[in-house]
This record gives structure tokens, C-alpha cells and sequence, in this order.
């Protein structure tokens, strides 16, 4: 085994093991669908056995949308992820008009998916050190820290690579095995940190529902065809007010 697939597989094993940190601050969502209506019939039955079923106050939240506020909060740097993007998109356009040839198309793509591959992971790695840094994030504070030190391989990992393409000091099937290779290494750091802002957005919405006296939030997931506005509450823009706050 080579020294690059040692680096890969152990980057493998830490990142996993940074997942594991944060599941058990999230709810399940491996049985899908199932779990969301078990549950709503389990907080329904409890109403009506209580005798408050009639009067009982039910909101639901876009959670979508409401995450949306932690993707604006990181904008700036998101802007790099946006401008290799448009990057790759000319160049295929360019060669799918002829304008360049086939070897210059593959080796500028390689350098391209490597400098996106290299935007993303400093992006998810910024988003990161802002979570560390801001006080919402306090009760996680040490969890991040500690992702964030893991995950600081991947990063070097990465930026050899792109090192590497732009000098033209790798050939195209290493690149192809490493590029694969972090990438998938990458979406599991990612996953992590959108793990971490889904746990302050659970938390955002138990906040208001508490504040604001609601016995149940449902989650929308589909478009609402009709609801009763004066018994059953949007609370997706206080929710995401919660959140900016």
C-alpha cells in the first residue's frame, strides 16, 4: 500500500469517527417518511388523551429555507466555489465550440476540478472556524475544534494536489485516483458541518416553539396546498430570525 493510500484511508477513519461526534445531537432519519408520521401520530394520540387536542396550537417551518440562513452567513466564501464553476462551464464551452483541443481541454480541467475541489474544502473549513468562534456555537465548541483539527490532512492533501496539476508533476490516472478519493473524503467533512448547522437549526425552532406556546412544529417538505392560516402557523421566518440572532 502506498504512502498516498495510507494518507486517504486514514483520513477516512478520522472523518468518520468526526461524524460520530455530532449524530447524537441530531434526531434519526433512517426510516424517512415512516419516522416523521409515527411520530406526528405519537404527539397527536398524547394531545387527545390530555383533553387538549381541540385546542392544541400546531405550526410547521420551511427548514429549507430556514437553513438557507446559515448557507448566506458564509457567502463570502462561497464567492471562490461560484467563480470556478463559471470557470469550468467556459471552458466546456470552449471546447464543445472547438476553441480549444482536446489535451489542453483535459489538462485545464484537471486544474479547474482541483482548484474547485480545493474552494470547497476551504470553505467548509472556514464555515468551521466561524462556528468555532461564534457563541451560538458554544455547546459544540470543542466538538468543531476537534473536526476542524482532523480535517486539517484533507486540507494539505488538497492543496499538494492542485500543487501538483498546475506544474503538470502528476500524470492522469494518479490524479484521477486522488481527486476521487478526497473528494469523497470532502463530502464526508462536509457532511459534518452540516450536521452541526442542522443541530442549531433543530434547536432554533424548539426555542421559538417554546417562546411562542406551540405544542407542535411540523416540518414542511412539500408545497401546502391549503391550510387553516388562524390554526396552523408559519413559523419559518421567526425561526430564521432565531438564527441571524
Amino acid at each position: 500500500m502506498s504512502r498516498n493510500t495510507l494518507v486517504v484511508a486514514g483520513l477516512a477513519l478520522i472523518l468518520a469517527i468526526g461524524a460520530l461526534v455530532l449524530q447524537f445531537t441530531l434526531p434519526s432519519a433512517t426510516d424517512g417518511e415512516s419516522v416523521d408520521l409515527s411520530a406526528l401520530q405519537a404527539e397527536i394520540d398524547q394531545l387527545k388523551a390530555a383533553g387538549t387536542g381541540s385546542g392544541a396550537r400546531i405550526a410547521f417551518v420551511n427548514a429549507e429555507d430556514a437553513f438557507m440562513v446559515f448557507v448566506l452567513a458564509v457567502g463570502d466564501l462561497r464567492e471562490q466555489i461560484g467563480k470556478k464553476s463559471e470557470e469550468i462551464r467556459a471552458l466546456q464551452s470552449d471546447y464543445g465550440q472547438g476553441v480549444v483541443s482536446r489535451d489542453e481541454y483535459e489538462r485545464r480541467l484537471y486544474q479547474l476540478n482541483a482548484e474547485l475541489l480545493d474552494a470547497r474544502v476551504t470553505t467548509a473549513a472556514g464555515t468551521v472556524d466561524r462556528m468555532i468562534a461564534a457563541q451560538q456555537f458554544a455547546d459544540l465548541r470543542s466538538q468543531l475544534v476537534g473536526i476542524r483539527e482532523e480535517a486539517q490532512p484533507l486540507i494539505d492533501e488538497v492543496n499538494n494536489l492542485v500543487a501538483r496539476i498546475r506544474v503538470g508533476a502528476i500524470d492522469a490516472t494518479e490524479f484521477q485516483n486522488r481527486y476521487t478519493a478526497l473528494s469523497a473524503l470532502f463530502e464526508q467533512f462536509d457532511q459534518v458541518v452540516t450536521a452541526a448547522a442542522s443541530t442549531k437549526l433543530v434547536q432554533a425552532i424548539e426555542k421559538v416553539a417554546r417562546a411562542e406556546g406551540y405544542d407542535l412544529v411540523l416540518q414542511r417538505k412539500d408545497v401546502i396546498l391549503y391550510r387553516r392560516s388562524t390554526t396552523i402557523t408559519d413559523l419559518t421566518e421567526e425561526v430564521k430570525a432565531e438564527i441571524r440572532g
